[in-house]
């Protein structure tokens, strides 16, 4: 299982360009996973459903299941944010996991950069930024794609995963 980031500022467009690449990854017979950082309180639940219910009573976890999916609610009822490598601990095995966000994290990543977005870049900060897609042209030491160069991005991502187990590690040696 490997591992590849993206990451970049709101609005820069990193679900807009998972939503082209995913399907891309897919139809070459890989099997992609994805972990999502939300910065703010969010929900997948729906008030007053059972499920809902539950989590406001107080349960740790809830699960539900049924005969199309399943999903595990975890609440954090004031423990600290777990960090990514205990939630790459939870995921089933897959060809390829992309974390979209986790900027601050030391794993591998593809900068998306939106020039409109006017906010700062992030790769000469952060050593963990290995690739660039953006809008505009870059001049960088650091292999660059057009941001609506899907196949490109691709496989800029593809090149630039590493495996699970080097990311763990490195987050291991960094705790």
């Amino acid at each position: 299982m490997k591992l590849i980031g993206l990451a970049g500022w709101s609005g820069a467009g990193k679900t807009t360009l998972l939503a082209r690449v995913i399907p891309h990854l897919l139809a070459t017979g890989l099997r992609v996973s994805v972990i999502k950082h939300a910065h703010h309180a969010f929900d997948v639940d729906v008030p007053g459903k059972d499920s809902w219910v539950h989590r406001q009573s107080g349960a740790t976890e809830v699960l539900v299941s049924s005969s199309r999916r399943w999903a595990l609610m975890h609440e954090l009822r004031g423990a600290a944010e777990p960090r990514l490598a205990e939630l790459l601990a939870k995921m089933s095995q897959v060809d390829l996991v992309i974390v979209e966000g986790f900027k601050r994290e030391p794993h591998r990543k593809i900068e998306v950069f939106r020039a409109a977005n006017a906010k700062p870049w992030l790769f000469p900060d952060d050593p963990g930024v290995v690739g660039i897609a953006s809008d505009i042209a870059v001049e960088s030491t650091l292999p660059t794609v057009r941001l609506d160069d899907t196949e490109a991005v691709a496989a800029m991502m593809l090149r630039s995963a590493i495996a699970v187990e080097d990311v763990l590690a490195k987050s291991l040696s960094e705790s």
